[in-house]
């Protein structure tokens, strides 16, 4: 490939960083303090009030926060959590980092999420709890899954990871649930680098959950570094180093404030997908459920057979002008990783399908008119050329 194809190459995601990041950034250089601390308290404080949720507990990813998500709800060896094969591994490596089992369950064909019913299908009599995932930021239709695991006294675990923005009728998703969890990572469209969050109503989750991130330390740091005679700290139960920065934290403030932007320009992306790529036969487009708005942090199609050429040829095609795609989300039952667990892999149709038809296009703030026509008329050339 060319100088000139690289420079006009579109990438799939961008983070929207600039100088206000900058400056935050400075000023955390500045005072010195630069691990876990005021600014990391700052930013649970905003990030809680943002998503209407009492407690926010500010960690070094996702991943980690799911694993205190299962830690505080007593999900252990012996215990199994029902989690859909289609989501990032982290969603099933969680559940086994706590000694538990993951059971697969399949997702709706149309959002790419769970439900009650496909839950329901994979309950076994030691199912403590459910890992349900707003996939790609489309939000899930959660009272009836709250519902059915009320019924049965299952805890709710709501991987948000990819949801910040997101409305479930009319509220933040993962109010709703007993325990959510958010990523920070570049990909997203709030960052902080690398980071997530926990968020819960129960003060004695957060404050475990507090705790267990930072060794299970009886003092927390910021509370030594101001003591001139630091008491001795006593370490509870055997925890981990899952804190945040307040390097990460200033950047979080200030991509928090700037969120309502970024949805209104991530909408308007997908509006113009959805006008420009009208009428093609064979390609089903993500949209916003009848309960709710997706943020469009992913903006996913399904390339059906009547389409004329597959996913991975409409990459090539995309690849091929210079524009890079990915592939849909994945599908953990199909990874080496868990091969092991056959149980419920039989019932995973939609997932293996949706694994298999579905492509990423290019979504970020500064994606211009320019970029987004060339992206269309490849996608319409493609189908073109397919015979469609």
């Amino acid at each position: 490939m060319s100088a000139d194809a690289v420079l006009a190459r579109i990438n799939v995601m961008k983070p929207w960083l600039g100088e206000e990041e900058a400056l935050a950034l400075a000023e955390v250089v500045a005072s010195g303090w630069v691990a876990q601390g005021p600014k990391v308290k700052e930013f649970e404080e905003k990030f809680a009030a943002a998503q209407q949720v009492r407690h926010a507990v500010a960690v070094s990813s996702c991943t980690t926060a799911l694993h205190l998500a299962l830690k505080v709800a007593g999900i252990g060896p012996g215990d199994d959590v029902v989690v859909p094969s289609l989501s990032f591994i982290a969603t099933a490596n969680a559940v086994t980092y706590v000694g538990a089992r993951p059971v697969f369950c399949d997702v709706d064909p149309a959002t790419g999420n769970v439900t009650a019913e496909t839950l329901h299908a994979a309950l076994t009599l030691d199912t403590r709890a459910v890992i349900v995932v707003d996939q790609g930021g489309v939000p899930l239709d959660l009272d009836p899954i709250r519902q059915l695991c009320n019924r049965h006294e299952i805890t709710v675990i709501e991987d948000a990871a990819c949801g910040v923005g997101s409305t479930y009728k009319g509220r933040p998703i993962g109010a709703g649930a007993d325990v959510a969890v958010w990523s920070f990572h570049p990909r997203k469209i709030l960052t902080t680098g690398e980071g997530g969050m926990l968020t819960t109503n129960r003060a004695d989750w957060a404050a475990r959950a507090r705790t267990l991130r930072e060794h299970s330390m009886s003092v927390s740091a910021a509370d030594r570094h101001t003591s001139t005679l630091a008491p001795a700290e006593v370490y509870l139960e055997v925890g981990f180093n899952y804190r945040m920065t307040d390097l990460q934290a200033a950047v979080g403030i200030v991509q928090l404030g700037r969120l309502p932007e970024v949805l209104d320009r991530r909408r308007d992306i997908a509006a113009r997908y959805v006008a420009g790529l009208a009428g093609l036969r064979g390609l089903r487009m993500v949209s916003d459920p009848p309960y709710g708005t997706t943020n469009f942090q992913s903006f996913w199609v399904e390339v059906l057979p009547s389409f004329g050429t597959t996913r991975d040829g409409l990459m090539e095609r995309l690849a091929d002008a210079g524009i890079s795609a990915r592939r849909g989300i994945m599908a953990a039952h199909r990874q080496p990783a868990y091969r092991w667990q056959a149980k419920g892999s039989a019932g995973l149709q939609h997932t293996e399908r949706l694994n298999d038809r579905t492509l990423i296009l290019p979504v970020f703030h500064e994606l211009d008119e320019d970029g987004l026509g060339r992206i269309i008329s490849t996608i319409r050339a493609a189908a073109v050329g397919a015979g469609t």
